[in-house]
């Protein structure tokens, strides 16, 4: 079992860090998010939650950094793994 209170979430646009944080600093403790999703649904292992989202993203930066296709987008939770997303066009 990971300890929630030293894990840390990371997204990577191309290799490059846009995102660092800890889950400890979220405004909803993991275990809170999980009991009141579950009071309206059912959730089965292997399902994802999304949390929102830590400081550093793209449309805040200066200059601005936006997806584009071709672009690797990479999400790391320490502890548990990568979340890897090639950006494809329309």
């Amino acid at each position: 079992m990971v300890d929630l209170d030293n894990v840390t979430v990371e997204s990577r646009l191309n290799g490059e860090v846009m995102q660092h944080a800890k889950v400890a600093d979220m405004i909803f403790p993991i275990p809170k998010l999980i009991n009141y999703i579950s009071t309206f649904t059912e959730l089965s292992p292997g399902d994802v939650i999304a949390t929102g989202t830590p400081g550093g993203v793209g449309s805040r930066r200066n200059p601005q950094v936006w997806m584009r296709p071709g672009d690797v987008c990479e999400i790391e939770i320490s502890g548990i793994g990568v979340l890897r997303n090639p950006i494809i066009g329309e």
